[in-house]
């Protein structure tokens, strides 16, 4: 069944079939109110969770009051061209190994937050997030599924003009700006699906679906990604590995579509739920 992690008005939760699960208050204080808690006793949260009744919960799910279900990373790790067809449409090779960049983790925002548009040419990006709950170095790819404490969907925001200011590219700053790492609904446990490789994501602005894939198209999938990571550094609980987007983004249409003030983001992945976010002027 798994288990979602949610962030409801700043406080953990759990969402039991539609029904929401306040774990400090249901667990006695065995949880605290803070998620980064409940992502770092990941393993005793899973075995809490499962013993709760079909009926649990203290309220119905508003996800109108949801933030970041993770809220405080130390590392955002973000995958370019990662999709075999997003290289296709950018006309360019595949990478022979991952291609990392980071997003500063004071850009994660909630899955219906505002995005705050900082140019005339900020795109779209549809992604799966896998949040790791276990921490590790030097993992081994055999086991590197059982560092991920469950995945999320993501919109990897991108301001083209700061990203291609200058030579070499300034993937960082182009992707950080306050805003620009919506996140959510929920941190959904593997053990929800029937494969967590292969899950249908999409995307859609203001209406118009431009993105929509399979993660079964991912050049280099998660338990790769978490292997090669932690070759460098160690993975801790609550980092944050936002995997890549599909073909359609908007910097390699004819015409190019970047996002305007008023358009509507909706991004989802099948099993994990949507994010909703508004774009307004800065």
């Amino acid at each position: 069944m798994g288990i979602r992690l949610v962030n409801a008005a700043g406080r953990a939760g759990l969402d039991v079939d539609g029904r929401l699960v306040d774990l400090e208050s249901s667990s006695g204080g065995r949880f605290g109110a803070d998620v980064m808690d409940a992502i770092a006793d990941w393993d005793a949260l899973c075995d809490w969770a499962s013993g709760l009744d079909a009926d649990a919960g203290d309220g119905t799910i508003d996800e109108s009051t949801f933030g970041p279900p993770v809220t405080r990373s130390q590392k955002v790790f973000g995958v370019g061209l990662n999709y075999r067809g997003h290289a296709a449409e950018a006309g360019l090779d595949i990478p022979k190994e991952p291609l990392i960049f980071t997003k500063f983790p004071s850009c994660l925002a909630g899955p219906r937050a505002d995005v705050v548009l900082t140019s005339e040419r900020v795109d779209y990006e549809v992604e799966l997030v896998a949040v790791i709950g276990r921490s590790g170095r030097n993992i081994d790819e055999g086991r590197a599924i059982d560092h991920v404490a469950g995945y999320c969907v993501g919109q990897d925001i991108s301001d083209r003009a700061l990203q291609f200011a200058g030579k070499p590219p300034q993937f960082s700053m182009g992707k950080s700006a306050d805003t620009y790492g919506p996140i959510g609904p929920a941190v959904v446990s593997l053990d929800a699906f029937d494969d967590p490789n292969d899950l249908p994501l999409w995307c859609e602005v203001s209406g118009e679906r431009l993105q929509e894939d399979r993660t079964n198209d991912l050049i280099f999938p998660v338990p790769e990604l978490v292997a090669y990571l932690s070759r460098y550094c160690t993975l801790e609980p609550g980092d944050l590995i936002f995997t890549g987007t599909p073909a359609g983004v908007g910097a390699v249409r004819d015409p190019r579509r970047y996002l305007q003030p008023g358009d509507e983001i909706t991004s989802g992945i099948d099993g994990i739920g949507i994010l909703q976010n508004r774009c307004v002027e800065s």
